[in-house]
């Protein structure tokens, strides 16, 4: 996001100065605010190309240059290998947006002074965090959205063939989503200022996708790899997805054995809480003072 975007976001009520109304009427309360905040965010977000490029068409160039690239079966299954990272990439997707473009969208806010005026403002401070995951949520909609329909046209990706499987894909979207969210605000507390953001932020989501079997079949991977990668939530998002667009018979590949539904709901549930409260414990509204 530019700084004349986070400016003109100030500048025309994205900030949501909350004013009285003639006759002095009450201010704003939290979903008023909440409304504006958000539409500002999303504004903001599509009228930057450079936001979209990164956190968007990143995760669909992989999609069509590696989809391209693998071929045959994942060994000891009849599974393509197109079809396993296919269902990895929409896990990476959700981490691009939900994670890395967030974590390096607030950093921007923080150099640009945003961050530190929407504080002085009579805006609830939790409207700030309501426009922000409104952003993410539309924005990892629609970056599902457009890997899933050139997964189908390009390289003829099964939907999901149960009303069960539908479901799941919801939940785990749903869970990985607020997850990495959550996750976003607590890390860019570990930014020093947005020119280093994207290389504080980058080489972590690339790190996640190697060990948390995007690009390559979990159960093949070293074992110290799997052990890592169980501890963070794109492992769990990634092998949910699995679930959902591959056949049941490949659940005897991964490293359980079954899918393990209910440790990956249990697992993303405990990085929502344990985001939240990281969030609530290093979160500041600091950065340079702007008049």
């Amino acid at each position: 996001m530019s700084v004349t975007d986070h400016q003109q976001t100030v500048r025309t009520g994205g900030s949501v100065r909350a004013k009285r109304e003639p006759g002095g009427g009450a201010l704003p309360g939290w979903w008023r605010a909440s409304v504006a905040r958000s539409r500002v965010e999303l504004r903001a977000f599509f009228r930057n190309k450079q936001s979209l490029i990164f956190t968007l068409l990143f995760p669909v160039l992989m999609l069509v240059v590696f989809g391209s690239i693998f071929d045959g079966k994942v060994e000891g299954t009849d599974t393509d290998l197109k079809q396993l990272f296919i269902a990895g990439i929409i896990a990476a997707g959700v981490m691009s947006t939900a994670f890395s473009g967030l974590a390096i969208n607030v950093a921007i806010e923080r150099d640009t002074g945003t961050v530190r005026r929407l504080a002085m403002t009579p805006m609830p401070k939790s409207a700030y965090f309501t426009g922000k995951l409104v952003r993410v949520v539309v924005t990892t909609l629609l970056e599902t959205a457009l890997l899933l329909i050139l997964a189908v046209a390009l390289f003829a990706l099964p939907l999901p063939s149960s009303p069960e499987r539908w479901l799941t894909l919801a939940w785990v979207l749903t869970l990985g989503t607020v997850a990495c969210t959550l996750l976003a605000f607590a890390y860019s507390a570990a930014i020093p200022n947005s020119r280093s953001a994207a290389a504080i932020v980058t080489p972590v989501f690339m790190v996640m996708q190697f060990i948390s079997g995007v690009f390559f079949p979990f159960g093949q991977l070293p074992q110290w790899m799997q052990t890592t990668a169980a501890f963070f939530p794109l492992k769990w998002m990634a092998q949910g997805f699995r679930s959902v667009f591959l056949p049941d018979s490949f659940a005897a590949v991964e490293p359980a054995g079954n899918w393990e539904l209910g440790a990956i709901a249990l697992v993303l549930g405990l990085w929502s809480v344990a985001g939240l409260a990281l969030t609530a414990w290093t979160f500041r509204w600091r950065g340079p003072r702007v008049r």
